[in-house]
């Protein structure tokens, strides 16, 4: 495949879209707002340049480094790793929000980009098809139009999981930003979702013409998580079973290398954030910002960020895990990995996030100056697809064991026979430990969250954070009682 094949969203987003200027609210339009003018909609050959820059986007605004830990710290296995100039971060792990904090109204101006970008390539791409009445060229713009709203649908999803109610922006040019109930906000994403599984390609990621773009069965993945968010195990079945029963996917062999180099776009993946240096020494590097960096440990050119709590390490020997306990447990105070890196930083009971941990021997000679260069984010993947299935199945009074031993074994853990929905959900606290604040949303949706979390403060009415004080201030529409039907 051509480099300029792979989904990073940048030259060649350039001629229609702004992708760096972001609005400081969300009642106002970006920069240079698209589609602009100037677009030659007939030339048909540059149609997936919109939907790039909705890729792009997601690189330089879903992955600011302040989101992931405002997306993972609420839950019992984590926290912040610092206590000097974000201690914020730590009382949000204590449950005590600030709503003036700068990385609440970072996450919401950022996510409300990707959506306005989305919005925006949406109506370059009508632009596109206005001009054709070939029939393969339209479905290859319905299919284009399928991937934004995908990438569109998982900005919406973040944003619940975050603040709960929110606006759903039909438009860059609405006016009204009244909030909308949550369910009504799932509503909307199951609606994007469906268009793109009527319209994208059934094959993976990295099968792509555009290698890494997402797919089909990435809109049926982010359906089934809706879905279980929902208690709707029916349809996580369902969605989950067509993902498995395409015999797409399988679960990378080797899950320490998954998460690093040799691991990326690899037969497990449903969704990355793509970056690269080219495989060049100097010059010009495709990244995700500080997303790798500010979880690194210092003495690897990190911030010392995000941290696994001791004891959620013991939980885990204590149930024998090896493989993922490797994998996962990225421990301090001098400990040597087996990749040959000396972690110096803290102590023996310091465990960094070894799930973005990428091994100097694996980085391109010359940018080991930056942790993580030249890897990608993980976002959605098969073991994630197989658990859900798991649990679908037993909740529904069905055998779950398939699915459920098929993550165990690559992990070298025993298999289980008769498995129950809290073994299930053991093995997603394992399996996808220090992911996108699954632990959380886990904890929260099988009303387990008071009963794990109470303790350190939890309480029903902290599920969800406060909207930002600077869009309460400048949005008045958000301080309406929420839309709820």
């Amino acid at each position: 495949m051509k480099l300029k094949r792979y989904i990073y969203g940048i030259v060649l987003a350039a001629a229609t879209l702004t992708l760096t200027a972001c609005s400081d609210f969300l009642d106002k339009d970006p920069e240079n707002s698209v589609p602009e003018k100037s677009v030659d909609y007939t030339a048909l050959e540059n149609m997936y340049m919109p939907v790039s820059g909705v890729y792009a986007k997601i690189r330089t605004g879903a992955m600011h480094w302040v989101i992931l830990p405002l997306s993972i710290v609420r839950d019992d296995d984590m926290w912040s790793g610092r206590t000097d100039d974000q201690q914020l971060l730590v009382n949000f792990g204590n449950y005590q929000y600030d709503n003036t904090f700068w990385g609440l109204n970072e996450m919401w101006n950022q996510y409300y980009g990707i959506i306005k970008v989305a919005n925006a390539a949406l109506t370059s791409l009508d632009e596109y098809a206005a001009n054709t009445k070939d029939a393969s060229l339209l479905a290859t713009n319905r299919a284009y139009q399928g991937e934004v709203r995908i990438l569109r649908a998982y900005a919406y999803y973040r944003l619940t999981q975050a603040f709960g109610d929110v606006t759903i922006l039909t438009s860059n040019s609405q006016t009204d930003l009244t909030r909308s109930a949550k369910a009504l906000v799932e509503d909307y994403m199951l609606d994007d979702l469906q268009f793109a599984m009527d319209n994208c390609r059934k094959v993976r990621p990295n099968e792509m013409e555009h290698v890494g773009a997402v797919t089909a069965y990435t809109a049926r993945m982010m359906a089934a998580k809706i879905c279980l968010n929902r208690g709707d195990y029916a349809q996580v079945e369902k969605l989950t079973d067509d993902i498995i029963g395409s015999k797409k996917f399988t679960l990378y062999p080797d899950f320490y290398e998954l998460f690093k180099i040799p691991g990326k776009l690899c037969d497990e993946s449903l969704f990355e954030c793509q970056c690269t240096d080219f495989g060049q020494a100097t010059g010009d590097m495709v990244d995700a910002g500080q997303w790798f960096v500010f979880q690194g440990p210092g003495s690897m050119g990190g911030w010392n960020f995000i941290r696994y709590y001791a004891a959620f390490e013991q939980w885990a020997k204590q149930r024998g895990e090896t493989v993922r306990a490797t994998t996962t447990f990225l421990q301090g105070g001098g400990t040597v990995t087996p990749s040959g890196d000396n972690i110096k930083d803290g102590t023996k009971n310091d465990f960094f996030n070894g799930k973005v941990y990428t091994p100097k021997s694996e980085v391109t000679p010359g940018r080991e100056w930056k942790y993580g260069a030249g890897n990608n984010v993980r976002i959605f993947r098969y073991a994630d697809v197989l658990l859900m299935n798991a649990e679908a199945k037993v909740r529904q009074g069905k055998n779950g064991d398939a699915p459920f031993n098929e993550v165990r074994l690559r992990a070298g853990m025993p298999s289980l026979s008769g498995v129950t929905v809290d073994q299930i959900l053991d093995e997603r606290r394992m399996e996808l430990a220090g992911e996108w604040g699954e632990r959380y949303a886990d904890l929260v949706r099988t009303g387990k969250a008071a009963g794990v979390l109470g303790a350190a403060g939890w309480t029903a009415d902290k599920t969800y954070y406060p909207l930002p004080f600077t869009q309460l201030s400048n949005v008045p529409a958000l301080k309406n009682a929420p839309i709820q039907k």
